[in-house]
């Protein structure tokens, strides 16, 4: 019937001292004993070791991972985040061509309307010329009728006879 064994550094000194008395004694069993105690302890202690690194190791992977997923999480704000200025840089540049073609609607239609209004100006001035140009010919036309009634009265005066 195996013997419980206290583990620890309690454990070792135990199987130590069960070792060293069974050797003393020469009572082979406790020797044994004390020396599997002691192994038993040690593959105790080997196993929490073990146990602990593997935690560890664990722990490690875990951090490594979650700083993956850091990474990973910080490169799409990035991304999301340059996809906003560049929307936001889409948006300014597109009001300002619309702003651009609004002054420039503006300037068109200015240009246009002093060109109709000096087309006006030009007709006016076209229409007093011509207005000018009738008046004297219609005066000249009333001398050259004043002038042709006094030649024809001077006509008649010399030569009355000849009246149509």
């Amino acid at each position: 019937m195996p013997e419980e064994t206290t583990g620890g550094l309690a454990g070792k000194l135990a199987g130590k001292v069960k070792a060293a008395a069974g050797s003393f004694t020469g009572n082979e069993n406790l020797a044994r004993e004390g020396r599997l105690q002691e192994a038993q302890v040690d593959a105790e202690v080997d196993a929490r070791r073990e146990a602990a690194e593997a935690q560890q190791a664990e722990q490690e992977a875990e951090l490594v991972q979650k700083k993956n997923e850091t990474e990973e999480e910080r490169k799409r704000l990035q991304a999301e985040l340059a996809e906003k200025d560049r929307e936001a840089r889409i948006e300014l540049e597109r009001e300002d061509a619309e702003r651009q073609a609004e002054r420039d609607k503006a300037q068109q239609a200015a240009k246009a309307e002093q060109e109709r209004q000096a087309e006006q100006r030009s007709v006016a001035t076209l229409e007093q010329s011509a207005d000018a140009v009738r008046a004297a010919a219609e005066s000249e036309a009333d001398n050259l009728e004043r002038e042709a009634k006094l030649a024809e009265a001077r006509a008649n005066a010399l030569d009355p006879e000849e009246k149509s």
